[in-house]
């Protein structure tokens, strides 16, 4: 399912144990529709060491859904900028030189560059490993949350569906009987015609048998009783499920895969145009279904 969440995280330097601006940490979190769990993570490369533990949490949170993770540390622009010493900026300097002698091409650093260096220079590393396992945390939840209101709009969309095919099972129960008993009677009038053009001939005994035999067989291969008891069962399984909530999307894959088999040996077994049509209608409902259950976690 989708879902979206941003939070940020303010980094005092004081927290930090360094001199200079303060700064924040982000992370975005977003997710769509997959039928398995795809996780790309774009991190800087302060952050970059948080990938294990970081990926550890999302595995172990979500089961679905193409899942991008975005997490970056920002410095706070208007903050005062400490002024670096001219022994740091000597020593840069120097390095610069040592640098260019061998790679000549190499572009001269910017003012900016030099700043960012020189902050850097000599700081502690910081260690980002609890502060970003908190600000994941968060963003999950947050994102759990609005993939939860979705699921509440998925469900009352199976129920409907749900509510029409049962529905539709309502209507094509009575119809066998009814081209049952049209066939017997179908049999039974070429059985009496056979009988009016033989008159005066000896016509076999057995010949009523084998019109009521075929008739039989005919209400044999067209019934579709047991299929509609089963696709009935289906459908109080996927209304259970849908109430229980949880990790239900691949149980609900399974029972829609058999809600579409029995579909089709309805249609199979079809000897009229209504029972063709109710049919291809269910069909209909559940390729509805299948789509967005195949999204559901």
């Amino acid at each position: 399912m989708t879902g979206y969440a941003s939070v940020q995280l303010a980094m005092a330097p004081e927290a930090e144990g360094r001199a200079g601006s303060a700064r924040r940490l982000g992370l975005e979190i977003r997710s769509v529709n997959s039928r398995f769990l795809d996780l790309s993570l774009r991190l800087s490369d302060e952050l970059r060491a948080q990938e294990p533990a970081l990926r550890a949490l999302l595995t172990q949170q979500l089961k679905r859904g193409k899942v991008e993770v975005r997490a970056f540390v920002d410095t706070d622009e208007s903050a005062a900028l400490a002024e670096p010493t001219p022994r740091l900026l000597q020593r840069l300097g120097a390095v610069q030189d040592a640098v260019r002698s061998w790679l000549p091409d190499a572009a001269p650093l910017t003012v900016a560059e030099a700043l960012r260096l020189c902050a850097n220079a000599g700081a502690p590393a910081q260690d980002w490993s609890a502060p970003m396992l908190e600000l994941a945390q968060r963003a999950l939840d947050d994102m759990v949350a609005a993939r939860e209101r979705e699921g509440e709009r998925l469900a009352a969309m199976l129920q409907d569906r749900l509510a029409q095919l049962r529905a539709l099972a309502r209507q094509a129960a009575p119809l066998v009987p009814q081209l049952v008993e049209q066939q017997r009677q179908r049999f039974m009038e070429r059985w009496r015609e056979a009988m009016q053009l033989a008159e005066g001939t000896a016509v076999p005994e057995a010949a009523q048998d084998r019109a009521l035999s075929e008739a039989t067989a005919f209400a044999i291969r067209i019934d579709v009783a047991e299929e509609i008891t089963r696709l009935q069962s289906h459908l109080d399984e996927i209304e259970r499920l849908l109430k229980k909530g949880g990790e239900v999307g691949k149980r609900l894959d399974f029972l829609i895969q058999e809600l579409h088999r029995e579909a089709n040996t309805l249609g199979s077994k079809s000897a009229a145009m209504d029972l063709t049509r109710i049919s291809v209608d269910m069909k209909v409902l559940i390729e509805q279904m299948r789509e967005q259950v195949q999204n559901i976690e």
